[in-house]
């Protein structure tokens, strides 16, 4: 089989119930870097070219069963939880289709790279039957081990299982694994229970593949690729793996991150080229930030368009459908939120602009907010090219400031304002001379008659 012609079904098992995650949610639903473990395994093994997946889910497990659907997956349901071939066989119909390769995956291993699930189908095409994935451990106790002999892999043993021989063996089981596919169901159906429970193993299957004459080969990869997750301290690792992986492609990538431990991404975050990124910035998830702009320290950014020459922060707060287009700027302590802020336009410190358009090199002063809920609907403010907003003021959405503009501090504006006009919303200011002296004389006067 060529790689043009490889039919390849990835059956992704996320039937686990998670009981030590101590949640509600399935396991495989808990997020790393913005995605669901299970989007993660998805993404990977149809990067991979696997053409047609299958997940196996647990009863009631409607999450993860739509996550599957919206990736293209078909979706099965393993009734009874008998063991890893048990689920696999749940996908039966999938399985019945004779694809050329069938890789197992699990969707509580969310590390696992495109790359590698590529040379687990790579062995089926070079004439495995099983190959199975493993990882070298530093310790090895408490994993199954993969038992080779003249070059081939001749069974997976479970370290109960295990002679002394066979736990001094460092090459571990991952648990992932690719079949040819054309055998995988009748290799699959010759696995026999093997304890009082009546589960049926994945591991097995070398050993019914070694008595049909065929061949098993063991691959190898990183043990921090293939680390699984069981608990919310498993997931907190497996967090730290990813953004680790996230920053050095960053950082190849061309931008700057000046401290990269403190800067966390999302699976999704696009840096372009000279991007600086300070200390202690956090990106959600579709955030796309463009050739030399800057992220000022302690800001968070989600569902944002950050583009070339823009500035965030510090302490910048863009929520989704922020766009920030080329030199605009985005001071401290500001929140952007569905909001377009138009090129070179500034935003200095100390306002809230929601539900707006920003025209070109407009300047908006401190403290300025749109008001753009009035406890039922949400409504628009549109501030013109070049207007100038005065700190303190309130726009009450729907409103429009002409371009050009002034806008005196202080002011609620409740009416559109001409181009080129000046609007001022507030009381006028009174001067009483004397006033405060005789204010603060007051008191004093009160004791003395007393």
């Amino acid at each position: 089989m060529t790689r043009q012609s490889l039919n390849c079904l990835a059956i992704v098992l996320a039937a686990g119930e998670g009981t030590r995650m101590k949640s509600d949610r399935p396991k495989v639903m808990h997020e790393i870097a913005g995605r669901p473990m299970l989007g993660h395994v998805l993404a990977a093994v149809a990067a991979s070219g696997a053409g047609s997946r299958a997940v196996v889910v647990g009863p009631g497990h409607d999450a993860a069963a739509a996550l599957a659907r919206e990736a293209g997956a078909e979706v099965f349901v393993q009734a009874e939880r008998r063991g890893t071939a048990h689920a696999v066989l749940a996908a039966r119909e999938a399985l019945a289709a004779a694809p050329d390769v069938v890789v197992v995956a699990f969707g509580d291993t969310p590390l696992v790279s495109p790359a590698t699930f590529g040379r687990l189908i790579a062995a089926i095409r070079d004439g495995a039957a099983v190959a199975a994935l493993g990882f070298t451990a530093e310790d090895p106790t408490g994993y199954g081990r993969l038992v080779e002999a003249g070059g081939e892999l001749v069974a997976i043993r479970e370290h109960r299982d295990a002679s002394e021989e066979e736990r001094a063996i460092r090459l571990c089981n991952a648990g992932l694994m690719a079949l040819d596919g054309r055998r995988a169901l009748a290799l699959l159906e010759g696995i026999g229970s093997t304890n009082s429970q009546g589960e049926f193993y994945l591991t097995d299957v070398v050993e019914v593949a070694r008595r049909q004459g065929l061949k098993a080969v063991a691959l190898v990869t990183d043990e921090a690729e293939v680390q699984g997750v069981n608990d919310r301290v498993q997931l907190a690792r497996a967090e730290a793996t990813l953004q680790a992986r996230l920053r050095e492609a960053a950082m190849r990538g061309g931008a700057t991150l000046i401290a990269p431990e403190t800067v966390f991404f999302s699976h999704d975050t696009v840096l372009g080229r000279d991007v600086l990124v300070e200390p202690h910035v956090v990106f959600g998830p579709a955030v796309i930030v463009g050739d030399g702009a800057t992220i000022h320290a302690f800001s968070h950014l989600a569902g944002a368009v950050v583009e070339s020459g823009a500035s965030v922060g510090p302490y910048g707060r863009l929520r989704p459908g922020a766009v920030l287009r080329s030199g605009a700027k985005v001071g401290n302590f500001v929140e952007v939120k569905n909001a377009e802020i138009g090129p070179g336009a500034k935003l200095p410190h100390l306002s809230y602009v929601g539900d707006a358009s920003v025209g070109p090199k407009a300047n908006v002063g401190a403290g300025t907010i749109t008001c753009n809920y009035d406890g039922f609907n949400k409504s628009r403010t549109v501030i013109g090219e070049g207007a100038f907003v005065g700190s303190n003021s309130s726009l009450v959405a729907p409103v429009t400031i002409g371009a050009g503009a002034m806008v005196g501090s202080g002011s609620v504006i409740t009416d559109d304002v001409p181009d080129d006009a000046l609007a001022l919303g507030r009381g006028r200011q009174a001067i009483k001379p004397g006033w405060a002296a005789a204010f603060r004389a007051r008191p004093e006067n009160q004791k003395k008659k007393k």
